[in-house]
């Protein structure tokens, strides 16, 4: 169960002395442990399904992690939409008309969603780290500051109307492990073509 995996690897972290999203240490020993997580283990239908009802929320709250299905509108016209990811795993950053704008994490390859996930934890709101914790972000605040210059690419607009499930709320520490857990489905294109287009995107080509 996806459920499980969480819960083993932050009991395994805490036996360690690896208290979540503390130290960078942490960050990176939790990162790792969710590497090794294959990707059946991690499906994103498995994810939605397993979290448990106490996770889902059918509203949005800027600053949190959230996973969801998502079918959009314009999945069949390539001009509009080359390709998409079926799971996001999202932080909401500003609302939007007829939804909101979200950072989709999986547009990044690893190494710099883990630079981008650093720079984002600056912003938090405390570091007790427990559900009253959230990002402090907006697509102003993301643009203004070169640290958070990856963030480019995994900026979407996400229709209310095109969210096939509710939100999965993913805890603040859980982060680190949702970061690197292989949940994402791109459809249209290959993972390594997203990754590669992203990091065009960054470089500004």
């Amino acid at each position: 169960m996806v459920a499980k995996v969480f819960d083993d690897i932050l009991l395994k972290g805490i036996r360690s002395g690896q208290m979540p999203a503390r130290t960078q240490e942490a960050r990176n020993w939790y990162r790792d442990q969710a590497k090794a997580v294959t990707k059946k283990q991690a499906e994103g239908t498995r994810l939605i399904k397993e979290m448990g009802a106490d996770r889902y929320e059918t509203k949005f709250r800027l600053g949190n992690m959230y996973t969801f299905m998502y079918d959009p509108k314009w999945k069949g016209d390539k001009s509009k939409l080359p390709y998409y990811d079926n799971y996001p795993l999202i932080f909401p950053i500003n609302k939007a008309k007829g939804g909101f704008l979200g950072i989709n994490l999986h547009y990044l390859p690893p190494p710099l969603r883990a630079k981008l996930m650093d720079a984002l934890y600056d912003t938090a709101n405390n570091k007790s780290y427990t559900e009253a914790t959230k990002l402090k972000i907006n697509y102003d605040i993301l643009s203004g500051a070169a640290k958070f210059n990856m963030f480019k690419p995994t900026v979407k607009h996400y229709l209310m109307s095109q969210v096939r499930t509710k939100f999965v709320y993913i805890q603040p520490t859980e982060w680190d492990i949702a970061l690197f857990l292989p949940s994402q489905k791109f459809v249209g294109a290959t993972k390594a073509q997203v990754w590669k287009d992203s990091r065009a995107i960054i470089k500004g080509r």
